[in-house]
C-alpha cells in the first residue's frame, strides 16, 4: 500500500502520492546540492566584477544553464560603499556592457565578507591584490581563490580601467576569463 495524504485546500481534498511529494523534494535538494556558486571581487565592485558578473550570467544564460549557478559580485574595499549603500556600476563599465546587449541595471556595490568563502565555490580575483585582500579578509588561501585569466592560462590581471580608462579592453579579458571559466566548470560537472 502506498503512503498516501490528503490535503485539503479550497474546500476540496485530492490524493498526493507521499513518495511523489518526496521525490520533488529531493530533487529541489539536490538541484541545490550541485548549484555552483561563483563570487567576482574586484577592489570596488563597480567595474571589473560587476562586468565579470554579469557577463558570465549572460553567458550561461544563453547555454540554458541559468538554473545551475549562482553568480554575485563582491569588493575588497568600501571606497564604493556609503552609509551601507553601494555606488551603482560605473556608467562606461555600464556602457560597454550594453554594447553588447548586456544588462546590470540594479546592481550596486557590496564588500567581500568572510562568510562568502564558505558560502561560494568559486572566489575569484581580477588582479594579484585582489587576491591577497580576499585571502585576508576570508583567512584562507589558495583552494577556491583564483585570477580569473588563470582559468584561461594566463597569469596576469585584468587592468582596472577606473585607471586605465580602456572598458573595451577589460570587457574582452573578463570575456575571454569567464569563456575559460565556463569551459574548466563544464569539464568537471556540467
Amino acid at each position: 500500500a502506498k503512503n498516501i495524504v490528503i490535503i485539503k485546500k479550497n474546500m476540496m481534498s485530492r490524493k498526493v502520492d507521499k513518495s511523489l511529494q518526496n521525490s520533488a523534494t529531493q530533487g529541489i535538494l539536490e538541484q541545490e546540492k550541485f548549484m555552483i556558486k561563483i563570487l567576482f571581487i574586484c577592489h570596488g565592485n563597480i567595474c571589473r566584477s560587476p562586468m565579470a558578473e554579469f557577463v558570465f550570467k549572460d553567458m550561461v544564460e544563453k547555454r540554458g544553464l541559468a538554473d545551475r549557478f549562482e553568480i554575485a559580485s563582491a569588493a575588497t574595499s568600501t571606497e564604493e560603499i556609503w552609509n551601507g549603500v553601494g555606488n551603482p556600476v560605473s556608467p562606461p563599465a555600464r556602457e560597454e556592457l550594453a554594447k553588447h546587449g548586456i544588462s546590470c541595471d540594479g546592481k550596486r556595490a557590496v564588500q567581500l565578507k568572510k562568510s562568502d568563502y564558505d558560502a561560494y565555490d568559486y572566489l575569484i580575483g581580477m588582479d594579484y591584490m585582489n587576491i591577497k585582500n580576499i585571502e585576508r579578509m576570508t583567512g584562507h588561501q589558495g583552494g577556491k581563490i583564483k585570477l580569473l585569466l588563470s582559468f584561461a592560462g594566463e597569469d596576469r590581471p585584468i587592468s582596472d580601467p577606473w585607471y586605465t580608462g580602456d572598458f573595451r579592453k577589460t570587457y574582452e579579458d573578463v570575456v575571454k576569463g569567464c569563456e575559460a571559466l565556463l569551459r574548466c566548470i563544464d569539464g568537471k560537472t556540467l
